[in-house]
């Protein structure tokens, strides 16, 4: 049964950017899966942690949202997604995986990303289905961009840290997988996206070379080059970035959804309008709870989105300060357990490419959070995988010195 489970998680990873369907059955099968093993053991991954609180809390929020909804249309449903992400890192968390299991996840989690990104070539090259490149199961350019940035960011960890003992084919794997996922970012041409892998990337770097005790200078020497090429060269997203600016379009009209999502806070303070329900706010609404404050609203700030455009202002609007609050806690806590642990110079390279890709995963949810919505859906469950196999590993080694 626990090889059952185990395969039904390494397809769930895989199908994850691909395949809508398959991957909410797979999710249903490994949760029970999962159970059904635990109990059969007597222990469902030993005691109640701060990390368990946190998630429960995350999770009740999205129904508290719901519960007192200021707008009522899919907050219950919405709110699924939580459970969806927060049980996959509670799980993963307490599985209690062996190294050579999480190896293998991260592989398909690696190849999935992969494979999705050559249907989204080929579909965009060959049969011109599509107008730009994404992932089939993710959506949106710019969605598909910061769940690309976060699956580079495990690569270049996993690349660097298994360098010194790859053999040439592996070596080879991980310089053509890093390039074609550089690639794609910069096809994709998302700006948020883009900035943050190249921090992240950086970031990573530095950690490890520090850690290992070597000298910066190379790193720094390889980042300016980086830099350099893409400033000489002007990809897509530099013309893009540029454009945006001559056109005083900057933030490309967030600022006005921004203060759509503030105008719903400031209706619904405490648990907002409810997840999912970021689209339903319009100007007759805005206008209706303004005027109740008496207020006057200037419908020409105003922009109308699906979503808030930014991770913070859309908990807050549909999630209210609660969920909010709950999101900033479980940051927090993620931020500090990924300094408190970072990986011991001889720590096998699996360690170091969960650590690197949690590490990316936070950077990439808070830095691209400001600009877009992150840490949702396919993005949210990605991270979850990373963060719950470091916390899986984690727990298997002795606390940093």
């Amino acid at each position: 049964m626990l090889q059952l489970e185990l395969i039904t998680l390494y397809a769930f990873a895989l199908v994850l950017p691909m395949l809508e369907a398959p991957k909410n059955l797979l999710w249903v099968l490994y949760a029970v899966l999962w159970i059904v093993n635990r109990a059969r053991k007597g222990g469902f991954g030993g005691a109640w942690t701060r990390w368990d609180t946190a998630i429960l809390v995350w999770i009740v929020s999205g129904y508290g949202a719901a519960a007192f909804a200021g707008v009522h249309n899919s907050e219950w449903l919405s709110a699924f997604d939580i459970l969806r992400y927060g049980t996959v890192l509670w799980m993963l968390k307490r599985s209690g995986y062996d190294p050579a299991a999480l190896n293998r996840l991260l592989f398909c989690i690696i190849a999935g990303t992969a494979a999705a990104l050559a249907r989204g070539g080929y579909e965009l090259w060959f049969t011109k289905e599509h107008a730009t490149l994404g992932l089939n199961s993710v959506g949106h350019v710019n969605h598909s961009a910061i769940y690309v940035a976060i699956t580079f960011i495990a690569t270049v960890a996993w690349s660097r840290a298994a360098w010194g003992h790859a053999s040439l084919a592996g070596r080879i794997l991980g310089l053509i997988l890093n390039a074609g996922f550089v690639l794609a970012l910069f096809v994709m041409a998302s700006r948020g996206a883009v900035g943050a892998a190249f921090i992240a990337a950086l970031a990573f770097l530095v950690v490890y070379s520090m850690r290992a005790g070597k000298h910066l200078k190379s790193v720094l020497v390889i980042a300016a080059i980086s830099v350099g090429i893409v400033l000489v060269a002007k990809p897509q997203v530099i013309e893009k970035n540029e454009a945006r600016v001559k056109e005083n379009l900057f933030l490309a009209y967030r600022d006005g959804i921004w203060r759509a999502g503030f105008e719903a806070w400031r209706q619904f303070p405490v648990f907002g309008v409810g997840m999912g329900n970021f689209g339903r706010i319009d100007l007759q609404l805005l206008e209706e709870w303004s005027h109740a404050r008496g207020g006057v609203l200037d419908s020409k700030q105003i922009s109308l989105a699906s979503h808030g455009h930014s991770l913070y202002v859309n908990t807050l609007a549909e999630r209210g300060a609660v969920g909010l609050l709950a999101l900033l806690a479980v940051l927090a806590m993620w931020a500090w357990d990924l300094a408190r642990r970072v990986p011991r110079p001889n720590s096998p390279a699996i360690q170091w490419a969960y650590w690197g890709g949690a590490l990316g995963a936070w950077l990439i949810a808070t830095i691209v959070g400001m600009v877009n919505t992150t840490l949702h859906h396919e993005h949210a469950l990605i991270s979850m995988l990373l963060l719950g196999g470091w916390l899986a590993l984690k727990n298997q080694e002795p606390a940093t010195q």
